[in-house]
C-alpha cells in the first residue's frame, strides 16, 4: 500500500472529492484545499508527496500558488484547468507545474500521472541532495550525478557539452548570460570569437528539448546580450 500523501487542491467540492476517491482506491493518503493560500499553508503543516492544483480558483488562483511553492519546494505539481489552449498549458508549466491536464479528464489518466510523477521524483532524488545533484527547469528534470535528462517521461540524449551547457544555464535560471560566459564556463578556456560555436550548440540544445525549436520557451534570445533560461 503507498504511504505517499497527495494534497488535492480545487475551489470545486466534487472534484475533489471525485480525484480523493480514486487516489485512496490506489492506498494513497489525501488532503484538500480549496485555495491556493489553504494549500500553501498544508504544505508548510505536512509531508505532502504531490500537489493536484486546479488553475481557476478564488483567493490565489493555481498559477500564483505554484510559483510561490517554487521558491522553496521542488514537489511534483500536475495542473488542472478548463482551458485547453497551448498558451495556458504553456503559463502553467512555466510557472513550475511538472504536468497539466484539461478539464473534463479522466480519473484513471489522472492517476497513471500521478504515479509517472511520483515515480519520476523519487528516482531523481534518492541517494541525492536536491539543491545540489538535480536541477529542474519546469518539466525538465537535470541529473547532475548520472548525467541523465528527463523531459517528462522522454530521455534526452545530450553530448557532454550539450549537458555542461543545460545545467550550467539552469544554475543561472532568469540571469541573461553573455556568448562570452557560456563560452567559458563550459569550455573551461579563453574566449576567443567563439561566438559561432555558443551559437551552434543553443541551437542544437533547443532541438533537443523544445516542442518548437523555432519558438522557444526553455532557452530565450536576448539581443544584442546573450541567452538566458527561463522556469
Amino acid at each position: 500500500m503507498n504511504t505517499q500523501t497527495i494534497l488535492i487542491v480545487d475551489d470545486e467540492k466534487e472534484i475533489r472529492d471525485l480525484i480523493e476517491i480514486y487516489l485512496m482506491n490506489e492506498g494513497y493518503n489525501t488532503i484538500k484545499a480549496s485555495n491556493g493560500n489553504e494549500a500553501l499553508e498544508l504544505v508548510s503543516k505536512n509531508n505532502i508527496d504531490l500537489i493536484i492544483l486546479d488553475v481557476m480558483m478564488p483567493e490565489k488562483d493555481g498559477v500564483q500558488a505554484c510559483m510561490e511553492l517554487r521558491k522553496t519546494s521542488n514537489i511534483p505539481v500536475i495542473m488542472l484547468s478548463a482551458k485547453s489552449q497551448d498558451m495556458d498549458k504553456i503559463l502553467g508549466l512555466t510557472s513550475g507545474a511538472d504536468d497539466y491536464l484539461t478539464k473534463p479528464f479522466n480519473p484513471l489518466e489522472l492517476i497513471a500521472r500521478v504515479k509517472s510523477q511520483l515515480r519520476r521524483y523519487y528516482t531523481f532524488n534518492e541517494g541525492a541532495s536536491e539543491s545540489q545533484d538535480v536541477l529542474y527547469l519546469s518539466d525538465i528534470v537535470i541529473n547532475l550525478s548520472t548525467r541523465e535528462v528527463l523531459k517528462g517521461e522522454e530521455s534526452i540524449k545530450l553530448t557532454k557539452t550539450e549537458f555542461d551547457m543545460l545545467a550550467f544555464m539552469t544554475r543561472n535560471v532568469g540571469i541573461v548570460l553573455s556568448v562570452e560566459k557560456i563560452y567559458e564556463n563550459v569550455w573551461k578556456e579563453e574566449f576567443l570569437e567563439s561566438e559561432n560555436t555558443v551559437m551552434v550548440h543553443i541551437r542544437k540544445l533547443r532541438e533537443k528539448i523544445e516542442d518548437d525549436p523555432r519558438n522557444p520557451i526553455y532557452i530565450k534570445t536576448v539581443w544584442g546580450v546573450g541567452y538566458k533560461v527561463e522556469k
